[in-house]
Order: C-alpha cells, then structure tokens, then sequence
C-alpha cells in the first residue's frame, strides 16, 4: 500500500521519490524493491503430470505427493501454480436432502479390531457386470482385499476372509449391511466359529456403515470411473493396482496424509 501511495504522489504532485518516501514514511530502497520471481517451471511440470496420472486427486494431495519428492514445502505454492495451470477439479453438485440425526461411530483403537464390509457393482465394456467385495480394516482404513467376480455369495466372501485370517488375522467386529451374502446362514456360521461378532447396520443407514462407504466412495471415483475394464482379468488387475497404490501411495486426508499402510505401521504395539 505504501509503495502505492508514493507512486501517487510522485505522478500527481510531481515531487522526487526521495522526498515521496519521506512524506509516506517508507526506505527508497523498500520502494525500489522488486521481488524475483521463482523458477516453477520444474514443479509446474510435475504438477502437470502428476495431475494428469491422478485425476481425481485435488491441490491438498498434490502437494503431498510433491512435498515427498522435495519438489516444495509451502502448500500455498503448490495451490497458487495449481490455480495457474488451470487444473481445478470439477465440483460434483449434490441433491439436498432432508437432514437426519448425526450418527456417531465410535473410533476403533487399533488394527484388526473391526471392519467394514459391502459390494460395488461395475461392468465391463460388453456390458457384462461384475461385484466388488470391498474390505477395509476402519483403524488405519487398509483395504486389505477386494474381490471381483460376477457372482460373490456368501461362501465365497467367507472364502475371503479365511485367506486374510492367514495372513493377517480376524477383527474383532464386522460392520456389515442387511444384503443376502451377509445375512446369510454361511457368514453367521463361519462367525460364530471364529469369534468373530457381526454387526449389521440398519436398514436404509448406510451412514451407519460411514468407512466403508467413504472408501467406496474414492473406490468408484478414482478407479471405477476412470478406467474401461476390457475383461474380467483386466478388471482384477487394474483394481488390484489401485488397491496397492490406495493403501502404500495414496495420501489420506483423515490420517494427515499418511497412507493406511504408514498409519497402520507406526501404531502402538506394531
């Protein structure tokens, strides 16, 4: 402002700039002072790239990916080029609804101590479908497994969960919705086996079911809505990918931008 101000006086009452500076209270060397530009050319490249690789990843995870790269450090500079290059994401338009009561989940205080369950339904490009048996551990919001086929009944989910026993145990609670393959005779056998207590959501809640949802939701947007599966196996491996890159690459915004895999690492008595 002041810089402003001397230019004024200087246009309109035609004094020097020494004598400007002085009225105004203010150094002829802050007034001559320019700041340099930076050089962004190197991180507006790598923005645009990174950008382009991960469409759905907006300026706050951007600047993560590019924080551990050493490419910057001030968030405010990643947003600024981000603006600059144009590479806002568009902003989905939501119905208003009629609000409800706020259901509170509790926390869980470790891994393994309860997980979400639920299916997402794709196709590939012949318009033949497929299901998608997501699994996320509601801690460190791992996803330890999705499963993909054209049919997924209540064996085959228990089938899931005894590979994953073997790998890295059982959870204490499964929160599950109210749909055959969970209700079924085969899961409620399998968990009462195995200790484990099925805890179903009611009907018409899926707020109830908050984590998984929140992972279908990324699941769909930046996976499922970005890329044509060609076949079944291209569907597996092009879901597994993502999968793997979401639990060890993929910032979490929850987690202060750590991935499930770090969080999960770090946590008392890993």
């Amino acid at each position: 402002m002041k810089r402003l101000a001397v230019s004024h006086i200087i246009e309109s009452l035609g004094l020097s700039e020494r004598r400007a500076c002085q009225l105004v209270d203010v150094s002829s060397s802050v007034y001559r002072y320019r700041p340099e530009l930076g050089n962004d050319e190197e991180l507006r490249k790598r923005l645009r790239e990174l950008a382009e690789q991960r469409k759905r990843f907006g300026s706050p995870r951007l600047h993560i990916l590019l924080k551990r790269e050493g490419l910057v450090v001030n968030h405010k500079r990643t947003e600024r080029v981000y603006r600059e290059e144009g590479l806002a994401l568009r902003k989905k338009r939501r119905r208003k609804g009629a609000a409800g009561a706020r259901v509170v989940i509790p926390f869980p205080q470790r891994t393994n101590e309860r997980w979400s369950m639920d299916f997402v339904t794709d196709s590939i490009v012949t318009g033949r479908r497929f299901r998608a048996l997501a699994i996320v551990d509601d801690y460190s919001r791992e996803c330890p497994a999705i499963e993909i086929d054209t049919s997924l009944g209540g064996r085959r989910v228990v089938g899931v969960l005894e590979k994953l026993a073997e790998v890295r145990g059982l959870p204490e609670v499964i929160t599950i919705d109210n749909g055959p393959e969970f209700a079924g005779r085969v899961l409620d056998e399998w968990a009462y086996r195995k200790g484990v207590k099925l805890s179903f959501i009611r009907p018409g809640k899926p707020m109830e079911n908050a984590y998984i949802e929140s992972f279908n939701g990324r699941f769909r947007d930046e996976c499922l809505n970005t890329n044509w599966f060609i076949s079944l196996k291209h569907a597996r491996e092009v879901i597994e990918d993502w999968r793997q890159d979401y639990n060890e690459v993929r910032p979490h915004s929850s987690l202060k931008g750590a991935t499930p895999r770090e969080y999960a690492e770090t946590a008392v008595g890993l």
